[in-house]
This record gives C-alpha cells, sequence and structure tokens, in this order.
C-alpha cells in the first residue's frame, strides 16, 4: 500500500535524525499494558476493559492511562488514583515483557536509516525506566544516541521541551528531525517543537486522529519511510 501524505512534500530538505516515540511505533505493548492495568482492576474489584480500548488509554502517561481506565465514579478519588497507579506499576514491571514485541519491518527501517547515516532518539511519556529497559531488551542492536522518558525533568509531551533538548543533544536544529508517532499528542509535540510530523498507521490510532493532529506524512509499514527518504534524494 502506498504512503499517504498530507501538506507540502518537503523537496530539497535534509533530514539528519529521527526522534521515535515507543508505545504504538516502535514497540507493541498493548496486550502487556491491557493484563497489567486489568489485573490492577479486578483486584479492586472494578470492571475491566478488553485489550483494543486501551489504544485510547494510552499516550499521555501511565497517571492519564490509570485514570482512564478506572470507573468514572473514581476519576477524582485521589487515594484511589494514587493506589492504582502504584499498583500499575508493580505489575506492569512484572510482565512488560511476557507478549510485547517489535512491529513488523521496524528492524529493516532502523538498518536503512543507520545506514543513511541518521541519528535515532526516542521520546516517549513512559517512565523513563521502563524505556530505558525496553530500549535495552528490543532496539540494544540500533545506536539510539538519546532515549527520553518520563522522569519530571521535562513535561510529558505534546509539551516540546524533551524533543527540543534532544535537538540540543543531537547539536540540530528542530527542522532538520523527522518526528515519529502514532497519535495527535505525538503530532502535536513535532509541530509545537518544529519538527517534520511522521505518523505511523500500523500504532494505536487512526488516520482521521493524526491527520486532524496536523501530520505532515502517512505511512502505513515502517518500510515506507525509507522509501519516501529515498525519493526525497532522487527528487
Amino acid at each position: 500500500m502506498a504512503s499517504l501524505m498530507t501538506g507540502n512534500f518537503p523537496a530539497k530538505r535534509i533530514f539528519h535524525a529521527v526522534i521515535f516515540d515507543l508505545d504504538g511505533t516502535l514497540y507493541d505493548s498493548l496486550l502487556d499494558l491491557s493484563e497489567a492495568m486489568n489485573e490492577v482492576l479486578l483486584r479492586q474489584g472494578f470492571p475491566i476493559h478488553p485489550p483494543d480500548s486501551y489504544r485510547y488509554f494510552v499516550g499521555d502517561g501511565m497517571e492519564k492511562l490509570v485514570v482512564r481506565a478506572l470507573p468514572e465514579k473514581a476519576h477524582h478519588d485521589k487515594s484511589t488514583v494514587t493506589h492504582s497507579l502504584e499498583l500499575m506499576r508493580t505489575v506492569y514491571s512484572q510482565r512488560w515483557d511476557r507478549c510485547s514485541s517489535l512491529y513488523q519491518g521496524i528492524p529493516t527501517m532502523l538498518d536503512g536509516l543507520i545506514a543513511r547515516n541518521l541519528s535515532l532518539a526516542i521520546f516517549s511519556n513512559k517512565p523513563q525506566d521502563m524505556t530505558t529497559a525496553i530500549q535495552k531488551k528490543f532496539l540494544a542492536p540500533w545506536p539510539f544516541r538519546q532515549v527520553l522518558g518520563a522522569s519530571g525533568k521535562y513535561p510529558l509531551k505534546p509539551d516540546p521541551a524533551g524533543a527540543l533538548a534532544i535537538a540540543r543533544k543531537l547539536s540540530l536544529p528542530p527542522g532538520e528531525i523527522l518526528y515519529l508517532g502514532d497519535t495527535a499528542v505525538d503530532m502535536q509535540t513535532a509541530r509545537t517543537s518544529g519538527m517534520y510530523s511522521i505518523g505511523c498507521l500500523w500504532g494505536f490510532r487512526e488516520q482521521l486522529e493524526l491527520e486532524k493532529a496536523g501530520a505532515q506524512l502517512l505511512l502505513n509499514h515502517p518500510r515506507e519511510l525509507l522509501e519516501w527518504l529515498n525519493s526525497m534524494l532522487s527528487g
């Protein structure tokens, strides 16, 4: 299936790095996240959700995931939210790699980007310790220059501070960086930081959400990123 492009084609622009979201972009974590959170809910006597519902719960950090999964009556109960968040961190830390894996085509895409001398980085709203653990287990073969998760040092996405910090670490202007993600939060982060926003349709959300959030390019498969880069060079 061909790439789906929105906005102006960036003719003659040269990019030197790619920042990736993690969950739903490089790494399919939906089943482990849903099963961990459902265990948290069951332990407290709350109703659980089908795994597919978690596509819309994730993306804004673990606390937002927990709140969205809790019954509405518990959303403003601080003690319940705090307890559930602590429990989720514990349960998920014990099972984060049972079912999760890289998406098909990601290794070939990363190999191709390295061959083109692009620097790689990760920017996730997942806690820093989990982001680092996933990178070390599933993405160790590739030299990610920066791996940034939620640590309190920078605000969560869509605030652009973390993305801009990565740009500074890479010594690159934001306009020379591609930003690849699967949610509106990612597209907003890319646009507000001045990076080129690319939405991946193999992730957790749909085309319409990504388009409305300002995706400049939409891809159906990871290999299309390499094809797109080749087409710019040949054009």
